[in-house]
């Protein structure tokens, strides 16, 4: 190792450029020490970074040969050397090493492994447990760029179509759906809340004027469930558009919002997907529908009889299977779910009340998003509101602005975690959460 305070400036190079077009050159790399291979008179590094992997040799002999041997997996390095073609390494080249710096010395044993092998696995709460050292490992770096590809085809899709970004609160006065799985806020002189969803301030973000919006961000559920598909916290895309003709013209931004998403993966995470051994399809548009009471004789026929029910796990699986035979399709919506299992501010059919213009999106037998119509008259939604026994008054800040009209309006909201778990075949929804958060998790 030596002291390079004399040496020329080298720019960084990551190690996704390191090919043999640069055969020859001098490079600066930093990252990670992944691995290191010793084949007595030969030496290699694995140094990872976040663009992948490169090789890095020298042989018995050179300055740094013993010393190399010395350095512990995970350490951050700086390894200065130059490109030589080579047909064994990856990508048909290595760095054959000049020297390094150790920037920061990891412990010699890890808590977990970042490269495993065998039939050996971490087991999940484990790794939760040592989350930033598991993230190092390059198909759960893959998963959340992945993610950010999703992110970015949503929010390049709705900006061509007009739809502003807005920021709604976190921070409720009520419960923004019921009085249940709430997270009380003990700051405020009166009852404060997390959200359990943006819906209510979407919808006065349209009655504000703005008529086409999505608002990306956190929302919180006190929920009891230790399944593979909840969280206490989980973020959605939540879109929000005015002047509809009825809950189909927010089914088709939705589809739009999905393949916009999935291209933009299949063109920007080539890598990651085979990283992660998952081959995309772009869906067909539009969507299958299926539609309430229907639904129930679908389910009746297989055994399921819960008419007027939220269909529980077992009928969106029955439902996903009727789906794959009849229209191969791996995405579909549900249209048309009874009102009484619906919120207040859900709008009916007003030849049919019993049913509301509410809309979900599933994939593979997994709910990814909830929306639909909006009753925008101030009269109906008083009624609903008694309908439902709510206080008027406890929601009197929210229907107030009705009273000086509302364009018709609906919209939708997309759980970010449980779209990326689907569209990698993830087996828990806590593996596409950066730092998850359930009933037994507040830490790291």
């Amino acid at each position: 190792m030596e002291n390079r305070s004399k040496e020329k400036e080298v720019s960084r190079t990551y190690t996704k450029d390191v090919n043999a077009n640069l055969d020859g050159h001098k490079v600066e790399l930093k990252g990670w020490v992944h691995e290191i291979r010793d084949q007595s008179k030969i030496k290699f590094i694995l140094l990872r970074d976040i663009t992948g992997i490169v090789q890095v040799v020298l042989k018995e002999g050179e300055a740094a040969f013993d010393k190399v041997t010395r350095l512990s997996k995970e350490s951050v390095v700086s390894v200065r050397g130059t490109v030589q073609k080579s047909d064994q390494a990856p990508g048909g080249a290595e760095v054959k090493l000049e020297n390094y710096i150790v920037l920061s010395e990891a412990e010699p044993i890890l808590p977990i492994p970042v490269v495993e092998k065998g039939s050996m696995r971490t087991t999940l709460p484990k790794r939760l447990d040592y989350r930033a050292i598991d993230l190092r490992k390059p198909a759960n770096t893959a998963i959340f760029k992945v993610q950010s590809a999703i992110m970015q085809g949503m929010q390049e899709y709705l900006a061509k179509g007009g739809f502003i970004q807005v920021f709604t609160p976190c921070l409720m006065g009520v419960a923004s759906e019921s009085g249940s799985e709430v997270f009380e806020v003990n700051y405020y002189k009166r009852k404060s809340f997390l959200r359990q969803d943006p819906q209510l301030h979407r919808q006065l973000t349209v009655l504000g004027g703005i008529e086409k919006l999505y608002d990306i961000g956190p929302s919180w559920r006190a929920e009891k469930s230790h399944t593979i598909k909840h969280l206490s916290e989980h973020r959605t895309c939540a879109v929000e558009l005015a002047f509809i003709k009825d809950e189909r013209d927010t089914m088709r931004v939705e589809e739009g919002v999905i393949v916009a998403a999935i291209k933009n993966v299949k063109e920007k995470c080539s890598a990651e997907l085979e990283l992660l051994d998952v081959k995309l399809k772009i869906p067909e548009t539009p969507f299958p529908e299926l539609k309430f009471p229907q639904i129930y004789d679908i389910l009746s026929k297989e055994g399921k009889d819960m008419y007027g029910e939220d269909p529980d796990a077992e009928a969106e699986r029955i439902l996903w299977a009727y789906v794959q035979k009849k229209y191969k399709s791996q995405f579909y919506f549900f249209n048309r779910f009874p009102f009484k299992i619906k919120p207040f501010y859900v709008m009916k059919f007003d030849d049919e009340p019993e049913w509301a213009r509410s809309v979900d999106l599933n994939f593979k037998g997994l709910e990814l998003s909830s929306g639909g119509q909006r009753e925008h008259r101030y009269k109906q939604l008083m009624q609903q509101v008694k309908e439902k026994g709510l206080s008027p008054k406890n929601i009197e800040w929210f229907t107030k602005f009705f009273r000086y009209a509302a364009p018709p309006h609906g919209g939708f909201a997309v759980g970010i975690e449980r779209l990326t778990q689907s569209l990698l075949n993830l087996s828990n929804v806590r593996e596409a959460t950066l730092f998850p958060r359930d009933e037994d998790r507040l830490e790291p």
